[in-house]
């Protein structure tokens, strides 16, 4: 025991020594000239051509030079000890006088700060100005435990470069605001540089935080004719309308907006965009002033990709390719980032602006890879006399943890069969959180704990957030089964249940994907404000209601409906009495001549009561977004039938399975959650999907949601025209 701990503080020690050792290094930039290539560059710095493509590593080629791209070159002089990074002249002789020398300084003072609800490294480093790297280094304690409500940090202050100390000759270099949605991919893109670069010319940019804020302010090398203002010609194109689209739709194949389209198109103003009208859409014009992911996503060329295999993969032919991505003309190499328009339609997925390619799990897995999964959930076993099966049943029927628990457990119990088939040997701990957070603090002592690949709970939030911070120590994921929310950020945190937000969103982008003239109607009660203002915004020319009184005001609803167009009804409610009264009243309004679809962004479970008459909802075409899909008859209920003497599974058991699936089939395939989840996009399984966004410092959230609809007394899925 006393041999092992006294090699962890040896290699503890090493790698300390060895993180100083590389911080104190010197770096200058270079801006590659024509006809230079990586071994006139190492010959003319004295250094090696590896040393330059390890801090280059956007540069896969050595033959790979593209003129204006800036490297970032290694220097032999030491510097001193890693803290804030400034930037000085070189008085090198072989650099030229626009080259720059990356030297790490010492704070000259600190500042203390509680940290409160809600702050993450992230915003903590925005808000002081320095790195997080240099927050931990100081808070040494961050180095294994998570940012936590109520800790005192000690914030570096660093000295500040005066305007005549700055080394960049500004005739080369200009000041650039990150535009709305633009990523550091984007960037780098628009201006030929590599990441590197970027992070040499902005040293105060996170290495590991690859997020990046609308507003910040960047440093970059001028694009070449950025001073020259010319004088351009709009150029217009004509386009029948098809059926079914709309300005939605057409924004996003050609980048007119919906109030370009109406001011060429003054009949269209008056009349709505029909079916067959012959309208005029401004041509966009391909420009290096707005590559950003409104308009485009990137793909990164893999090796031994040919022109045939990327214009089948990406849908795009090779000249599309080409006039979104001049360089290409200079042949196809790997490593190249291309863009591409966004709704590109191809055989991929995006995730975070960046093409993924669609991966079969089942086909992907590695039979080498052995998970170690931990179950924790509250079967409240304390609470339970399992030795007297009539009671300990009445007992499960009352507690709705120990129910959630259970229902959960055996959808989960047939994904391990399930796995166990496909030739995966898995390693499954379960133990019982009696909703206690001492009780969980103990389990957290345990072995499998420690070794585990995966945590499916604790359900409870307290319980939950314990185990995140434990665990995350280690890397460990941690899987929310259920909607959780804490007060400290979980880095590590697998949050399976979409939020509020996602369903909206989804339910907004459906309703602009398949609308065309159709009059959008807004019914709110007093708690629903918020979203109304939401859902005019994304809807500027909705009517809207504000009820008021207890029930529905039929005259005015009434008022708000069309003749003429289609009328999409948003209703957002909870109450059960203000929720059937609007419903009874557009089921009675809906006729032959006023066509009436009930839509809203929460469905609430006033809508699951037994006195909402489903026939009404039906008649309505009721729409909404969900976290679950359709229960159909599957190979699961199969399979949760043959282990369950026939009983059918409901929803909780479906979501134990389809969660519990979806994490083994990942650690199958690559053995890391975290690691998987960079190249695996959306996954469907049962009666839930998962598509994991990792927010930075605040964990995965599922983003995939379902758009389900009553249709003839059967709710169904609907897709998108």
């Amino acid at each position: 025991m006393k041999k092992s701990i006294l090699q962890f503080y040896i290699t503890t020690l090493f790698v300390v020594l060895f993180s100083f050792s590389a911080f104190a290094q010197k770096f200058t930039t270079h801006s590659v000239k024509k006809g230079e290539t990586i071994q006139s560059l190492s010959r003319q710095y004295k250094v090696t051509p590896e040393s330059i493509l390890n801090l280059n590593k956007e540069i896969k080629n050595a033959d790979e030079l593209k003129p204006n791209t800036i490297l970032v070159i290694p220097l032999d002089a030491k510097a001193t000890e890693a803290g804030n990074v400034t930037v000085k002249n070189t008085n090198s002789t072989t650099a030229s006088n626009n080259d720059v020398v990356v030297v790490q300084e010492e704070p000259f003072g600190f500042e203390t700060y509680k940290v409160k609800r809600k702050d993450n490294l992230f915003r903590l480093a925005e808000k002081f100005g320095v790195s997080q790297d240099a927050i931990k280094k100081y808070n040494k304690e961050l180095y294994s435990v998570q940012l936590k409500k109520g800790m005192t940090l000690k914030i570096p202050k660093y000295r500040k470069v005066k305007p005549e100390e700055n080394p960049f000759n500004e005739d080369f270099f200009e000041v650039y605001t990150v535009q709305p949605k633009e990523t550091r991919w984007s960037i780098i893109h628009k201006y030929g540089i590599t990441m590197d670069s970027l992070l040499v010319l902005n040293s105060d940019l996170s290495k590991d935080d690859t997020n990046i804020a609308a507003g910040r302010k960047l440093r970059l090398p001028k694009l070449a004719g950025s001073t020259t203002e010319n004088q351009t010609t709009q150029l217009y194109i004509s386009y029948t309308v098809p059926p079914k689209k709309g300005f939605y739709s057409i924004e996003k194949e050609f980048g007119a907006t919906e109030k370009e389209i109406k001011a060429l198109n003054p009949e269209v103003k008056e009349l709505g965009l029909q079916e067959g009208m012959e309208i005029r859409i401004p041509q966009k014009k391909t420009s290096n002033t707005k590559v950003n992911t409104d308009n485009f996503i990137f793909y990164e060329v893999k090796n031994k990709e040919t022109e045939y295999s990327l214009t089948r993969k990406l849908g795009l032919t090779y000249r599309e390719l080409i006039t979104l991505n001049p360089e290409l003309q200079s042949g196809l190499k790997a490593g190249m980032v291309l863009k591409l328009p966004k709704g590109s339609d191809g055989d991929f997925e995006v995730k975070n602006s960046l093409v993924i390619e669609n991966i079969n799990l089942i086909n992907s897995i590695n039979k080498d890879n052995k998970p170690n999964l931990v179950i924790m959930l509250p079967f409240r076993l304390d609470k339970i006399d399992v030795e007297n099966k009539q009671a300990a049943s009445e007992s499960v029927d009352r507690r709705k943890d120990a129910n959630y628990s259970l229902g959960l457990y055996s959808g989960a119990l047939v994904a391990l069969d399930s796995i166990k088939k496909l030739g995966v040997s898995v390693n499954v701990s379960v133990f019982d959180t009696e909703k206690s957070v001492e009780r969980t603090k103990e389990l957290l002592f345990k072995s499998e704990i420690k070794n585990a690949n995966a945590i499916i709970g604790p359900l409870d939030s307290a319980s939950l957030q314990e185990v995140a911070v434990r665990a995350g120590a280690n890397q460990i994921p941690v899987i929310a089964p259920l909607p959780a929310k804490s007060e400290i950020s979980l880095s590590n945190v697998f949050y399976t249940v979409p939020s509020d937000e996602v369903l909206r969103n989804h339910i907004f982008e459906y309703v602009k994907e398949n609308k065309a003239t159709q009059n959008i109607v807004v019914i709110t009660d007093d708690e629903h404000k918020g979203v109304k203002d939401l859902i005019v915004e994304q809807f500027p020319a909705a009517k809207s209601l504000q009820l008021i009184e207890k029930y529905s005001m039929k005259n005015k609803i009434l008022a708000l409906l069309s003749s003429k167009e289609e009328n999409w009804v948003f209703l957002e409610a909870d109450q059960f009495n203000t929720i059937n009264s609007v419903i009874s009243v557009l089921n009675a309004s809906a006729t032959d001549k006023i066509k009436i679809r009930l839509f809203t962004t929460s469905k609430g479970r006033a809508y699951d009561n037994q006195k909402i008459n489903n026939a009404h909802l039906s008649n309505l075409s009721f729409t909404y977004p969900s976290v679950e899909g359709e229960e159909t008859e599957d190979s699961f209920e199969a399979a949760y039938k043959r282990l369950n003497k026939g009983k059918s599974p409901d929803k909780l058991a479906r979501r134990g399975f389809d969660i519990t699936f979806d994490v083994l089939l990942k650690l199958a395939y690559k053995n890391n959650l975290i690691e998987a989840s960079k190249f695996v996009g959306e996954t469907t399984y049962s009666n839930n999907k998962f598509n994991y966004i990792q927010v930075p410092s605040a964990g995965y959230y599922n983003t995939a949601s379902y758009i389900m609809s009553y249709n003839d007394m059967w709710v169904k899925e609907v897709k998108n025209n």
